[in-house]
C-alpha cells in the first residue's frame, strides 16, 4: 500500500508540474517553478549560523531563508514528490557546497542528513539523498571532485522536532545517528560536508558532524538550501555572502 500511495504521489506531482511550485498562479517555464520564483533559489551563498549554535555545528551554508517560495518548493519537491524541483534546488545547493568546501585541494564527499525510515516510505523517495547526487552531479560537471556517501544512518526514534526549542532539539538528537562499522572506512580521513534541505536550530547538523567525525571524516562544513530566518544568525570570523559558482 505505501509503495502504491507514493507512486500516486510521484504521479500527481507530474501533473502539477505544469504549475509552479512557488506561486501557483502561473504555467512553470522550466524546472516547475516560474522564472521569478526561480530567481528566489537564485542567490549567492552565505553564512547560517543559528543562534544559538550548538556545539560541534560545522561551518553552515544556505542560499536562501526558509519563509514564502522557497518554503513552499521545499515541501512540494519534500511532501508532494514533484521530483522535477530536484533540479532548481539542486542547483541552490551546488552553491552552498561550493562556499563549503569546494575550491579547496582534494576531493569532496557530500553526506545528506537521512530521514526517518518510515518518512521515506512515506514520501516515496529520500529527498535530502536526491537534492545530494544533482548537487553533485553539477558541480563535477563544473570539473569539481564532488561525490555522495550516504553512510549516515539513524539509531532510534526521534520525537518529532516541530515546536522544539534549540536545548530541546539537541537532546531529542543526541546519539540519534551514526556511520555503522561496515561503511566507517570509506569515510574516514576524507573530506566531507554534510548536506540537508534546511537549518533551523542546527541541531540536526551538529549531531551529523559529531557521527561522521567519531567515525574518522574531516567534515569542513555544512550545506543546505534554506535557513530559517529566525533562527539565523552570522558568527564572528565568517562573512555572509561567499564567492557563489
Amino acid at each position: 500500500m505505501a509503495a502504491a500511495a507514493a507512486a500516486l504521489r510521484s504521479l500527481v506531482g507530474l501533473v502539477l508540474a505544469a504549475d509552479c511550485a512557488g506561486c501557483e498562479q502561473r504555467a512553470a517555464e522550466r524546472a516547475g517553478l516560474c522564472s521569478r520564483c526561480e530567481q528566489d533559489l537564485g542567490a549567492r551563498a552565505r553564512s547560517a549560523w543559528p543562534s544559538p549554535v550548538p556545539p560541534g555545528l560545522a561551518p553552515p551554508w544556505a542560499v536562501a531563508t526558509y519563509d514564502g517560495t522557497v518554503k513552499a518548493v521545499l515541501l512540494a519537491h519534500k511532501e508532494q514528490s514533484r521530483l522535477v524541483l530536484v533540479r532548481p534546488l539542486g542547483a541552490a545547493l551546488a552553491r552552498a557546497v561550493t562556499v563549503a568546501a569546494v575550491g579547496r585541494a582534494g576531493p569532496v564527499l557530500l553526506v545528506p542528513v537521512p530521514s526517518q525510515p518510515a518518512a521515506v516510505r512515506r514520501r516515496g523517495h529520500d529527498h535530502t539523498l536526491r537534492l545530494a547526487r544533482v548537487a553533485a552531479a553539477r558541480l563535477r560537471r563544473a570539473g569539481h571532485p564532488v561525490g555522495v556517501l550516504a553512510v549516515l544512518r539513524t539509531t532510534r526514534r526521534v520525537a518529532d522536532q516541530a515546536g522544539l526549542g534549540a536545548a530541546e532539539r539537541s537532546a531529542n538528537l543526541a546519539g540519534a545517528l551514526q556511520v555503522p562499522a561496515r561503511f566507517a572506512g570509506l569515510c574516514a580521513g576524507r573530506r566531507v560536508v554534510v548536506v540537508d534541505d534546511v537549518i533551523t536550530t542546527g541541531a540536526t547538523l551538529a549531531e551529523a558532524t559529531r557521527a561522521l567525525a567519531a567515525a574518522g571524516a574531516d567534515v569542513v562544513g555544512a550545506a543546505v538550501v534554506a535557513a530559517t530566518a529566525r533562527r539565523r544568525a552570522s558568527a564572528p570570523g565568517l562573512s555572509t555572502d561567499g564567492p557563489g559558482d
